[in-house]
């Protein structure tokens, strides 16, 4: 008999909260009240309204905790529920998981009140989150002897350095900022390119193969390859030298390659079932973000900040909405189709990144511009929690 070389995903019985039953259950959760919260109080923060004790400054602590937050929280709901389908493996549940999200929740206070707790204490709570779901998911892709899928564990480690790297500018012991923010984002576009680069076609073959569609997307190949090889490239040089023309013209090959990657995907078949054309989308917004990083090197008037916007908003939002969104369906047994209030939550977000990348180009207009990419945000994320947040604390269904 052949053996079936896909490995099954094995459940421990468990009869505590659901919520505590899968991975993806609390930090999906979490990531979308923090994406709300962390937004209104970095807004707040700017405007002047409310100070919070923290020893971070009002930019340093948005983007630590848009990145270190909730990036943070959505990367570790989908691989504490994705590697355990790729290793067969048993996935955390139960007090293990909670004692993982507990170190999640610690990091965002310690961060808030390290002009309290201190600055030192603060940066060895943020960071203990990051070092046990590494060695969570470490221990469960060599257990399974699955290398194929060390690439997101290597990416959690550069991740955990970058925070660190951030901790350390607190601290005054490092000069390296831009480094640690730059790094940071290089390696969540570089985690969208790589497990986007799975997922997106994959998923959009399956729905088009049940539809009779003659056009499918392109199996992985080593186009694949160079254009995961150019990306890493192009961010790690403008990581470490974002002035140099060298980034510029490695972000525009970047750019151009993952287009053409993603031209291969059939994405506008997609367009009636948002679920699916809100992750092309998602993905459309990294070569929009690596072009106007280029651009913004030989044109003044174009602001790398707007760049940066274009890949943190316009790619991180609308790929970990679509992501979460769909994974949350899925694995409570709802039907794969977004109905009103998850297309209304894509669109949204859509806005909001928009509006946000508008606001670095145009001065006159960047304060309403900015509200509105936060009010975007804001409601988007509403939305998403609105559908999908008492999915969270329903039961597991049954095979």
């Amino acid at each position: 008999m052949k053996r079936n070389p896909t490995p099954i995903p094995r459940y421990r019985p468990f009869t505590g909260p659901a919520v505590f039953s899968q991975g993806f259950r609390p930090f999906f959760l979490l990531a979308g009240i923090w994406a709300v919260a962390a937004l209104a109080l970095s807004f707040g923060m700017f405007q002047g309204w409310i100070a919070l004790p923290t020893a971070f400054g009002v930019v340093e602590w948005h983007y630590h905790e848009m990145l270190f937050g909730y990036v943070a929280a959505a990367i570790a709901g989908f691989l504490l529920t994705a590697i355990p389908n790729w290793t067969g493996g048993l996935p955390l549940q139960g007090a293990p998981l909670i004692g993982l999200v507990a170190l999640w929740i610690a990091g965002r206070v310690a961060v808030m009140g390290s002009d309290w707790i201190g600055a030192g204490a603060a940066a060895v709570i943020d960071l203990g989150f990051l070092v046990v779901l590494g060695g969570v998911t470490a221990r469960q892709i060599v257990s399974g002897r699955n290398w194929r899928n060390l690439p997101p564990v290597l990416a959690i480690a550069l991740f955990l350095v970058c925070n660190a790297l951030s901790h350390a500018v607190v601290l005054g012991l490092v000069d390296a900022d831009g480094v640690a923010r730059r790094g940071g984002i290089a390696v969540v576009v570089m985690l969208i390119v790589l497990i986007g680069g799975r997922i997106i076609p994959s998923f959009t073959r399956n729905w088009l193969a049940k539809r009779k569609a003659e056009a499918l997307p392109a199996r992985f190949n080593s186009f694949d390859r160079i254009a995961l090889g150019t990306t890493v490239l192009a961010l790690g040089y403008w990581t470490v030298a974002p002035d140099d023309t060298v980034a510029a013209a490695l972000a525009a090959l970047a750019a151009v390659v993952n287009l053409v990657r993603q031209m291969r995907w059939q994405g506008f078949a997609t367009l009636p079932e948002p679920l699916l054309w809100v992750l092309h989308l998602g993905y459309l917004w990294i070569p929009v973000g690596l072009s106007l990083l280029a651009a913004s090197h030989w044109w003044p008037s174009i602001s790398s900040n707007g760049a940066v916007h274009a890949l943190t908003v316009g790619a991180f939002g609308t790929m970990t909405l679509a992501v979460m969104s769909r994974a949350t369906l899925g694995h409570t047994g709802r039907a794969l189709t977004a109905g009103p209030g998850l297309t209304a939550a894509f669109v949204l977000v859509t806005c909001a990144a928009l509006a946000r990348v508008l606001a670095s180009l145009f001065d006159a207009a960047y304060l309403p511009l900015l509200t509105i990419a936060a009010a975007g945000w804001i409601a988007a994320f509403l939305c998403y929690l609105m559908v999908c947040g008492k999915m969270f604390f329903a039961g597991r269904p049954g095979p």
